[in-house]
């Protein structure tokens, strides 16, 4: 299977609720690209629905160190943080989410 094939069953397992599931379609899609960015999206959420913050957070840090510049990673880093309440943390990281978001209209 493909990285995209394999994200695509891990949306419809995800879309079941069926997590462990998803979990592995997700990882070996990034077992086979380990850059492929949705994958670490998918994967992060995938473990924060199934209350495994502490994953989910390990996930998105190795997303923000092939991407830094993903506003959509902080502000995700940022949800997992508030969840952790880890308030400071969850608002620096939200901060950073919004001066890439800005950065990257153009203005």
């Amino acid at each position: 299977m493909t990285k995209q094939e394999l994200l695509n069953n891990g949306f419809q397992h995800f879309a079941k609720r069926e997590y462990d599931e998803a979990q592995d379609c997700f990882k070996q899609a990034i077992e086979l690209d380990s850059k492929f960015e949705a994958a670490y999206s998918a994967l992060s959420e995938t473990l924060n629905r199934k209350g495994e913050l502490d994953k989910a957070i390990e996930v998105v840090k190795m997303w923000i160190k092939i991407n830094p510049k993903d506003a959509l990673a902080h502000t995700a880093m940022s949800r997992l943080y508030v969840q952790k309440g880890w308030i400071q943390k969850a608002e620096d990281e939200m901060a950073i989410s919004n001066q890439l978001a800005y950065e990257n209209s153009g203005m």
